[in-house]
């Protein structure tokens, strides 16, 4: 097996490396694409345009408007004398949020009464109306924490919250990791299939197995280049995770093992893939068919504890989710092998499984 093998390998690499378009497009998914997600499907809310209607007109509420002002979710666009007038911003997309300061408020807070404000969201983005309510609410907190020592009122208990693994609250470094471990599950999957299928399309696949290798050495010939590269692509990546001030809090070596590790499911889908596939069409087709469910099981985009139960259960049989959980926590938590065992050992186990079926259907489909 040894010189054979040795051969296939050097073959398949060769000509691996010498294709620049598909060294170019994983070159694009694991930089190019991470930064242009990143930055695109940022759940962060900045410079909303904000109008104001302030019927009170007192010190206190000049002071909470300033503060919206100020802050950077919001941009103070307009100021009106009328409600109607504002919401016509909010209907015509103009403006994001309407802020009425009642008449009378500054009297109320002063008074320790309740004193109410009206916050008018456009909530077609529901995401992005709940982080600016959310936002919005924490501004008026504080403007009532410092009116009511004004007042000669005495507050109530004040929580003191301290965020842990990212304190500035940001999705970016998240959406970052996401992205990151999505780019080598589409690189697992595609590249193997797509290599496989077309060598049947040429005929060479035929070629090479009429010469004096086993079926086991073709296919790991086919699946190496992959392997390799899926973990190489991580270093330019880390530059992106850089860009973006996501910490490295763990270990690289450990990152990079179970990478190998999660390869082994991705390549061994492609393999999968590629033994019931005639042409390359179909194995495209059939990839994407695979890689969306398992995408929106891994809980990169939606949390798996939010999933109705029966999907929460199905999404373990995905690798993709344990791989997103050490990615998160080696990256932002410093999470070792003493955290991260039941995911690692999780995700070899259907690796293996994976690759061991790979393999019995490629040789049955293939000789």
């Amino acid at each position: 097996m040894g010189i054979a093998l040795f051969g296939l390998l050097r073959k398949e690499l060769v000509q691996f490396f010498r294709d620049r378009l598909i060294l170019t497009l994983i070159l694009w998914l694991y930089t190019i694409e991470v930064v242009i997600c990143a930055v695109a499907l940022s759940f962060d809310v900045s410079h909303l345009p904000l109008a104001v209607v302030d019927e009170d007109r007192s010190a206190l509420s000049r002071s909470l408007i300033q503060k919206f002002a100020v802050s950077e979710t919001f941009d103070l666009k307009f100021q009106e004398t009328r409600v109607a007038t504002a919401t016509d911003l909010l209907e015509k997309g103009d403006a994001t949020m309407v802020l009425v300061v009642p008449a009378g408020f500054e009297g109320a807070l002063l008074a320790g009464k309740s004193a109410q404000l009206q916050l008018l969201q456009d909530g077609t983005n529901s995401n992005i109306a709940a982080n600016a309510v959310n936002d919005a609410l924490q501004i008026v907190q504080r403007q009532e924490r410092e009116a009511l020592p004004a007042a000669g009122k005495k507050g109530g208990a004040v929580p003191l919250i301290r965020i842990w693994y990212n304190p500035d609250l940001t999705t970016s470094g998240f959406i970052v990791l996401s992205m990151i471990a999505l780019a080598g599950m589409m690189v697992g999957v595609i590249h193997p299939a797509a290599s496989i299928v077309r060598e049947k399309e040429r005929g060479t696949i035929e070629q090479l197995l009429v010469t004096p290798i086993s079926t086991l050495e073709l296919f790991l010939a086919k699946v190496t280049p992959t392997l390799i590269m899926g973990v190489l692509s991580i270093f330019p990546s880390l530059v992106i995770v850089r860009v973006f001030d996501v910490p490295l809090q763990g270990s690289l070596l450990l990152f990079l093992v179970l990478t190998a590790i999660f390869l082994l499911s991705a390549i061994a889908l492609g393999v999968l893939i590629a033994a019931y596939s005639r042409t390359l069409q179909q194995a495209l087709l059939l990839s994407f068919f695979g890689l969306f469910p398992l995408m929106f099981l891994s809980g990169s985009l939606t949390p798996v504890e939010a999933m109705p139960a029966f999907l929460q259960s199905l999404s373990l049989l995905s690798p993709l989710r344990y791989y997103m959980d050490i990615t998160v926590g080696i990256f932002l938590k410093g999470a070792g092998l003493s955290v991260l065992w039941d995911e690692a050992l999780a995700m070899l186990a259907i690796g293996v499984t994976l690759f061991l079926v790979s393999l019995w259907v490629f040789r049955r489909r293939v000789q």
